[in-house]
């Protein structure tokens, strides 16, 4: 009896450390997404970058842990604190886990609203984000809420497989932010005459630092999306890693040596592996993440240059919403068996399940931005926007010369 209830206590601590590692690694991500947006904002928005992605970090742990979790899960933690740590607190490590996902989706929206959204209207917005549009899709798809994957898994043999979050995390974090950037409108000088100007990225060293943080990162995101550890697969690891060079070497090449678009590459590989990172075999991740590196660069460019009100400073929208959609889809396609995945996919749950993920992201950012811009509003004032982000709202430039 002793030595089973010790071998018990052992596995759930290693269950609870494991977790504990793969929650503190995507945590790190988060500095990732603040010197990816560092390093591509103007010199005059580049404290306002990194204020931003540490704030909403803070406004999502409350939303999240006094509201959202309780929508996704049914689960709170309002209890005493011997309840709590049962399990060696391992639901309270898993809470932490599932929250720095969470708190991705307004570090993803912050990138595609760069440079001229309010500070206080912005923080409000991903508060609701977070305590409801966000847990609400998450709920549907990894706790079977709402009956939504009984009734695919009844009518198409399978129910919607998103693994890591390629669609309930990366999806809805794109859509969400288009809709925050067809609200917000193109910065001020975009445009002249009908013509994108571009404005340079202002660091590519952080640029590039940014990027690598999250590389490391993702392998946290989807290898300890297992949460356990008997559930972990060396597959995960290796199709994360086929994924991110795919999506490297692809825009690489289509991207004419762009330095951004190279950086940008791999993690458009890695969006689009999560859903089926589980399943796939190392080739078919390869092409998933090569697809994925060609739908951001051709993409990016075409939206930046077509839709006057699409400016989408970091390219959020290509590559966390439409590579996130693509990754719930190849998970059906490159997750079956004849395609040398497992299996246990359907490719019609895949595709409707990723669309609801879109629907959902897009009208409930509409809806939750639409009505801080209505009560709020959304930009700084031309004056500010010209003076920058920086000393408009938080009164100190970057660097002390500004």
């Amino acid at each position: 009896m002793d030595i089973t209830s010790a071998v018990q206590t052992l596995t759930e601590s290693a269950n609870t450390l494991f977790i504990l590692i793969g929650a503190i690694m995507v945590l790190a991500m988060h500095a990732g997404f603040a010197f990816l947006e560092v390093g591509t904002v103007r010199h005059k928005n580049q404290v306002n970058a990194l204020v931003k992605i540490i704030t909403d970090f803070g406004v999502s742990s409350i939303a999240y842990f006094f509201v959202g979790y309780y929508i996704a899960y049914g689960r709170h933690f309002l209890s005493g604190a011997e309840a709590l740590t049962q399990n060696q607190g391992y639901e309270l490590v898993k809470f932490f886990f599932l929250l720095t996902f969470a708190a991705a989706i307004p570090a993803i929206v912050s990138g595609g609203i760069a440079e001229r959204a309010r500070f206080y209207p912005m923080l409000i917005a991903s508060a609701l984000i977070v305590a409801l549009v966000y847990p609400f899709f998450e709920g549907m798809i990894w706790n079977g809420n709402y009956g939504f994957q009984a009734w695919l898994e009844a009518e198409y043999g399978a129910a919607f497989h998103d693994f890591a979050g390629s669609v309930v995390v990366h999806g809805v974090g794109g859509w969400i932010a288009l809709a925050a950037v067809l609200l917000l409108g193109a910065r001020n000088g975009r445009y002249r005459n009908g013509r994108v100007v571009a404005f340079a990225p202002s660091n590519i060293p952080f640029l590039a630092l940014g990027a690598w943080i999250l590389t490391v990162g993702w392998f946290g995101f989807n290898v300890m999306s297992a949460q356990t550890l008997d559930g972990i697969s060396g597959l995960v690891a290796v199709n994360s890693l086929m994924a991110m060079v795919g999506g490297l070497l692809v825009a690489m090449v289509v991207g004419r040596k762009d330095p951004g678009f190279i950086h940008n590459g791999p993690l458009a590989g890695l969006v689009a592996v999560c859903a089926g990172s589980d399943l796939m075999h190392p080739i078919g991740a390869l092409i998933t993440g090569g697809i994925a590196g060609a739908i951001f660069v051709y993409l990016f460019e075409w939206a930046q240059n077509k839709i006057v009100r699409l400016d989408d400073v970091l390219g959020v929208w290509p590559l966390h919403g439409v590579c996130g959609v693509w990754g719930g889809i190849a998970a059906g396609i490159f997750g079956a068996t004849s395609l040398g995945g497992l299996g246990g996919v359907s490719l019609m749950s895949q595709v409707i399940g990723s669309l609801a993920g879109l629907v959902i992201a897009f009208v409930g950012g509409l809806i939750v931005y639409g009505i801080v811009k209505v009560i709020s509003g959304l930009r700084l004032t031309e004056e500010e926007e010209f003076n920058g982000a920086d000393v408009s709202i938080h009164r100190i430039g970057a660097t002390s010369f500004e």
